[in-house]
């Protein structure tokens, strides 16, 4: 009696814990039936265009928690202060296309006069959970409060990493149009966000956003989901076009062949902004490795490559600068130009100069 009574007890704390405002909200209602109408929802949940399971085959669960545990990579967090360069980011010359990079895959973009947010996550952690996966240190030199106003936010899918609540509350007045895959506006209308002010889009629709911005919603392999139930939101990748230029927005993803049609159908682009990091070879199918990131920059047929998703949080047992040395040995491989600034620094997105390998030199 004892021990149902501790089980009905935690049970019941989870499930307080898993209602509370950060996990957002499942979809229900005419959002819910228009998912089901999706033909990339099937089963109870939405699928990637191939097969794709969450660990590669011949791996276990009990394997990946033992590796994890007893045989942690010694430099999966850096062992120094992480250098940056801070930004008044209320001063950036609108006359210039340029970059901010907050570590992971946070970015700010000055495009044509537009100021537009990428997956935001600057409360210092990425979990639902604030003492578990906690920034690097020297990687967080932003706040909200020094953000200015956002003409759109894009948020590739709903896992914490990119979805910080803390975040997006703190940002709310200062946001004004939401970007974002099918389902993922039920949590931002659960956090008071007017329904007007989300554009919600499945796989290959579009939306005009102003006069000469434009955006597709395009496939990722990955998944989604901020408790227990998966892939109850589409997880995905954006085409960005603005009056000047074309950018590939990319969230997490595995490699596969949707890289080279998205590259047919609406390349080439100016940049591709492709995660590089927090992958390993027993989840390969739903994250990247290096060399693949630098196939996929070539798929789409990009001029640039940024590879982001590192330097920020160490969610995979690599060390934490190896996403960014092996992108780069693969991307001089094929004279592919990278651009990689420090966390905070101000870039045009037109800049052709060698960056220096900043990763390299402060841990000597």
């Amino acid at each position: 009696m004892i021990f149902l009574l501790i089980l009905l007890l935690l049970i019941t704390a989870i499930y307080v814990f898993v209602r509370r405002a950060p996990f957002g909200q499942l979809p229900s209602g005419e959002r819910l039936g228009r998912i089901q109408q999706s033909p990339n929802y099937r089963d109870g949940k939405f699928q990637n265009l191939s097969p794709t399971p969450d660990l590669a085959e011949g791996v276990s669960y009990y394997a990946v928690m033992k590796e994890f545990l007893f045989n942690k990579n010694k430099r999966n967090v850096p062992a120094h202060l992480i250098p940056s360069i801070k930004t008044d980011l209320f001063s950036l010359d609108p006359a210039i296309n340029q970059v901010v990079w907050f570590g992971h895959s946070s970015y700010l973009l000055q495009i044509d006069g537009k100021k537009i947010l990428v997956d935001p996550v600057l409360s210092g952690n990425a979990s639902p959970l604030s003492f578990t996966t906690k920034s690097f240190k020297g990687a967080d030199i932003y706040s909200a409060d020094e953000i200015p106003n956002i003409d759109y936010l894009f948020i590739s899918h709903d896992h914490w990493d990119h979805l910080d609540y803390r975040t997006i509350m703190k940002l709310k007045p200062r946001i004004g149009k939401v970007i974002c895959g099918l389902g993922v506006g039920q949590h931002f209308e659960r956090w008071g966000f007017a329904a007007q002010d989300v554009i919600e889009k499945d796989w290959n629709e579009h939306a005009v956003l102003d006069a000469g911005f434009e955006v597709t919603v395009l496939p990722a392999r990955h998944f989604s989901g901020r408790g227990f139930k998966r892939n109850s939101s589409i997880w995905s990748s954006f085409a960005l076009t603005t009056p000047g230029m074309k950018l590939y927005l990319g969230g997490d993803s595995g490699y596969d062949t949707h890289f080279k049609q998205i590259g047919e159908e609406h390349g080439p682009f100016d940049i591709a902004i492709l995660e590089c990091g927090q992958y390993d070879k027993c989840w390969k199918y739903i994250h990247m490795m290096p060399e693949e990131v630098v196939e996929a920059a070539l798929d789409l047929r990009a001029t640039t490559l940024m590879p982001v998703h590192w330097a920020k949080f160490s969610l995979g047992n690599h060390a934490w600068d190896d996403p960014i040395t092996r992108v780069t040995k693969a991307a001089i491989n094929e004279n592919l130009p990278l651009l990689t600034p420090q966390i905070g620094e101000a870039v045009s997105l037109s800049d052709s100069r060698e960056f220096a390998s900043w990763w390299e030199d402060f841990e000597r």
